[in-house]
């Protein structure tokens, strides 16, 4: 390996310090992603975080950037390979949302996030693992096999975006973007031990995302790093023509704001966060995570948010009808599986029947039912009438207080298979993570502990829409005087 450096050593790097080492030229692109494709090989028969990867696409790229350096290239990304969760389209590369029915798919175009990855010099290492079109808290709904938890190979990595997740814990990747409907990238990273960035809604362009709630799908990165976040931030944000509801607002150097000084944030405490059926070791963990914010500086300020309790119910009607929507397409004539039957009806329902998973099943019946006529009032309106209170709280809880902090999950990794006959539980895993996505709010999960078993305890930091300054000021101080960071599974 270059330079002297163990494919362990590059492994273990995140993206900043792999810039660092291919700027003073200790290792060159094309060394660092052999590294990571011999440690995928290594250890993903084990983790199935990736559903496929590309090695000699990958090499040749990397070899490219290598060539673009010597000659004088200075892009923010050059020669970084990177993981992207397989509902992202990529020319090329079959995309197939997790799901049987897009066995096959390869799609004719790139989506915007990862188009201005390839722009800034990023390489493509391979596609992760996710639930099917990105519906569950555990990466179990896979059309393609379970994804492990890097941690305990016994347990979930969380999910949707649990390959990516894990992926990154396991050294797999730098860092890799996940899609955040209603926590799928916070969860997973607080599963993982790693850290996980919602961006605002609309920060960040969806064109070539396959949806799944379109009004609460966000992309975003997962990393080693609240460091390694930014920069993929400052990278994916900003508008896009092709993606109407992308916000045209000027991206800031979100880098500007990880000066380690959070001295006067006020820093809101939801007392409906902290209820029961907590693990009490997150709970621990949390509250710890909170005491060190304060010895920063920081001002912590107990707040309410009385509509937390409807957070759930509206999400799950909201994002079921809008995936009821969303997944007419796949009818088996347009693109992906097709299934012959005797009438056109029967045609549907042989594809649909072959192709979806029980889990997106349950989700179609229950949004086309939210949608019917006679329901639409009663259930899909009344929830986003009450969205827009839950929307309400935030905004007065912001009028106070610069950061909202959380635990990310009330649990940390169950077992595979522990709350599979009961999509209540699983449902019960995303109680902290729904709200942000229905006010449209950023979020950040950093890891802040470990429980008896090892097992790594996520930190969620809210802000308002737009204020991902805020959460990544606050997050990059409490990362930078703790240790938590530091620490792997041995895989």
């Amino acid at each position: 390996m270059g330079g002297g450096h163990s494919m362990d050593q590059l492994t273990s790097m995140g993206i900043v310090d792999a810039r660092a080492g291919l700027a003073r030229g200790h290792f060159t692109s094309a060394e660092l992603t052999q590294a990571f494709l011999q440690r995928i090989e290594q250890v993903d028969s084990a983790v199935q975080a990736f559903l496929r990867t590309t090695p000699a696409q990958t090499l040749a790229a990397a070899e490219e950037t290598d060539r673009l350096r010597a000659a004088g290239d200075r892009r923010p990304l050059l020669g970084i390979p990177l993981a992207i969760k397989d509902v992202l389209m990529t020319t090329g590369i079959e995309t197939t949302a997790g799901s049987r029915i897009l066995e096959g798919f390869v799609p004719p175009y790139t989506a915007t996030a990862v188009r201005k990855l390839e722009a800034a010099g990023a390489i493509v290492l391979g596609k992760t693992n996710t639930d099917e079109f990105a519906m569950g808290s555990s990466t179990e709904n896979s059309g393609f096999g379970i994804t492990r938890n890097p941690w305990d190979l016994e347990r979930v990595p969380g999910g949707s975006s649990g390959g990516s997740a894990a992926a990154v814990a396991a050294n797999e990747t730098p860092a890799a973007l996940g899609t955040d409907t209603g926590g799928s990238v916070r969860q997973p990273a607080a599963l993982c031990g790693v850290v996980g960035l919602k961006p605002s809604y609309g920060r960040v362009s969806r064109y070539g995302l396959i949806a799944y709630g379109s009004s609460l799908d966000q992309i975003g990165p997962i990393t080693k790093t609240v460091a390694d976040a930014t920069l993929l931030l400052e990278v994916i944000a900003g508008v896009d023509p092709r993606d109407s509801t992308s916000l045209p607002v000027d991206v800031p150097m979100y880098s500007a704001a990880l000066t380690g000084d959070i001295t006067g944030m006020r820093i809101g405490i939801p007392h409906e966060y902290f209820v029961e059926g907590i693990q009490p070791e997150v709970e621990t963990a949390v509250r710890s995570g909170i005491e060190q914010l304060a010895l920063l500086g920081a001002e912590i300020v107990p707040i309410h948010l009385p509509n937390t309790d409807l957070a759930l119910p509206v999400y799950y009607l909201v994002v079921t009808a809008e995936a009821s929507a969303n997944l007419a397409r796949y009818d088996g004539i347009r693109f992906g599986l097709s299934v012959d039957g005797e009438t056109i009806f029967d045609h549907f329902r042989q594809t649909r029947g072959a192709g979806f998973g029980p889990e997106v099943k349950r989700r179609i019946m229950l949004g086309t039912y939210a949608l019917s006529a006679g329901y639409y009032d009663a259930y899909y309106l009344k929830a986003q009438q009450v969205r827009t209170l839950i929307k309400q709280d935030f905004d007065q809880a912001f009028a106070e207080v610069d950061v909202i902090v959380s635990p990310t999950s009330p649990t940390t990794a169950f077992r595979i298979g522990e709350k599979m006959d009961d999509p209540l539980a699983m449902i019960l895993t995303d109680i902290f993570t729904t709200s942000a996505n229905l006010a449209g709010l950023c979020g950040i999960s950093i890891p802040c502990g470990f429980d008896a078993n090892g097992l790594p305890i996520g930190l969620q930091l809210l802000g308002p829409s737009l204020g991902e300054e805020k959460i990544l000021r606050a997050a990059y101080a409490y990362e930078q005087n703790t240790e938590w960071r530091l620490r792997r599974p041995e895989l």
